[in-house]
């Protein structure tokens, strides 16, 4: 039976996508929801009809899991942030493990794995070390600050709280919020390509609990900024910096062309095992420093170093991973394509006392080809790339040293999954893979 848009059905939940999104299936076909848990019964009504699958929202939950449980959160309905929230914790864990398992079996097509448990986070809610809330202007609410509501990536909602972050974080939105209301600055407009504020980006530090304020805007001065510098230092002694990025493109990204510096060293610092890190407004760190500290511990007991050996950190960015790394070893190789990503490793390895570390700028498949001595002597390689995974030259001349023993750190179970079969087809085997829970309440998995 063919369905149409705007048609109510009903369907049994039998699995979660990938994506987070519930599978339903009726009279044999798939259905892909907005909501629901395995096992659940639900009313849905059709969004999109397609010959291989259908979409749909879920109107009506007619029976529900047991494995449902309350979210505490009351932005939950609406909120994008985090999706599992209703979804027992420990249940979490299964299914995170249950999507690598997935993508090694139908993508590598593995047959048989070491595939661990999934580690736990130490914290389940408050974890993230970094949010970028936006700035909009609704039809009937005027100026609001605060995140995406789920599915509709240009509507903004009003955050008042937030269990990802800290509870120091939704206070200072909320101040802000009503500062600029009263300030009379405006949103920004993506698609008019008006108004001034953008993001504020706020970044906290887990372990030294300190703050910075990164406030998004187009060219222009911030209305009342001396006003609004002392009453920050008042209201919120835990910020040691405030900083604004100018965009001026029409891309909506947080990053800006010019940084201007309002108070403070323009960075705060962060401790992740016996390293401090110093973490600038546009440093890609990662965003819960608690497990951060468990993802490289476990990292490390896979590789093994000792002091004879010589590490090469592929995509090292601001080398939070070879730098805690360079005591068990005698040198460290760091790859990385943003040279301030670099600048930023040089200056961690000099504040922590770091000298058998060496950093080099450039796309990885570059460096690698044009100057080969850098696999020279490197006997423990370690790999962290972004969700596209490794460039299919990166992986070429890792297989020409397949000696080498490789740790693979990756956000993306499928790229992962892709990458260690092009590798395992090149002589390398493949020994344990752990999922690493980094982002509670939420689809994502990180795996070793």
């Amino acid at each position: 039976m063919n369905r149409h848009p705007g048609d109510i059905v009903e369907s049994k939940i039998k699995d979660l996508a990938y994506d987070g999104k519930a599978v339903g299936e009726i009279d044999g076909k798939i259905i892909f929801l907005n909501a629901g848990l395995p096992g659940e019964v639900v009313r849905a009504r059709i969004t999109k009809a397609g010959h291989k699958y259908d979409v749909g929202e879920v109107v009506e939950i007619i029976e529900k899991s047991g494995e449902r449980v309350p979210a505490p959160c009351p932005h939950f309905d609406i909120c994008g942030g985090c999706t599992w929230q209703d979804l027992n914790y420990e249940r979490q864990l299964y299914y995170k493990r249950k999507q690598v398992d997935d993508c090694l079996k139908h993508i590598a097509k593995f047959e048989k794995v070491d595939l661990a448990e999934t580690v736990p986070a130490p914290n389940k809610f408050h974890y993230r070390n970094k949010m970028e809330f936006s700035f909009n202007t609704d039809p009937e609410n005027g100026f609001v600050l605060g995140l995406h509501r789920r599915g509709r990536f240009n509507e903004i909602f009003d955050l008042n709280e937030c269990y990802l972050t800290s509870d120091k974080v939704p206070k200072i939105v909320n101040w802000f919020r009503t500062f600029v209301r009263e300030s009379g600055m405006t949103a920004y407009d993506v698609v008019e390509h008006d108004g001034f504020l953008r993001f504020l980006m706020i970044r906290q530090t887990q372990n030294t609990d300190q703050i910075m304020l990164n406030i998004v805007t187009v060219d222009g001065n911030i209305s009342n900024l001396e006003t609004l510098l002392a009453e920050v230092k008042m209201r919120f002694p835990e910020v040691v910096t405030v900083v604004q990025n100018i965009n001026n493109k029409k891309s909506n990204i947080s990053k800006g062309e010019k940084e201007i510096i309002h108070f403070g060293d323009r960075f705060i610092e962060e401790q992740i095992l016996d390293c401090r890190f110093r973490i600038y407004a546009n440093s890609f760190f990662q965003t819960n420093s608690l497990q951060a500290e468990n993802l490289y511990r476990t990292a490390f007991e896979l590789l093994q170093p000792n002091q004879n050996d010589k590490l090469l950190d592929l995509y090292c960015g601001a080398g939070t991973i070879g730098l805690t790394a360079s005591k068990m070893v005698a040198d460290v190789i760091g790859l990385e394509l943003e040279p301030t990503a670099v600048d930023a490793a040089r200056e961690n390895a000099k504040i922590n006392d770091i000298g058998n570390a060496t950093f080099y700028t450039g796309l990885a498949q570059e460096l690698l080809n044009k100057n080969r001595d850098i696999l020279n002597g490197v006997s423990l390689i370690i790999t962290d790339p972004p969700r596209a995974g490794m460039h299919k030259k990166v992986l070429k001349a890792l297989v020409e040293h397949n000696n080498k023993k490789l740790v693979y750190i990756s956000c993306n179970p499928s790229t992962f999954a892709r990458d260690a079969r092009i590798l395992i087809n090149s002589g390398y085997s493949l020994g344990k893979v752990i999922p690493v829970d980094m982002f509670p309440h939420t689809m994502h998995i990180e795996l070793v």
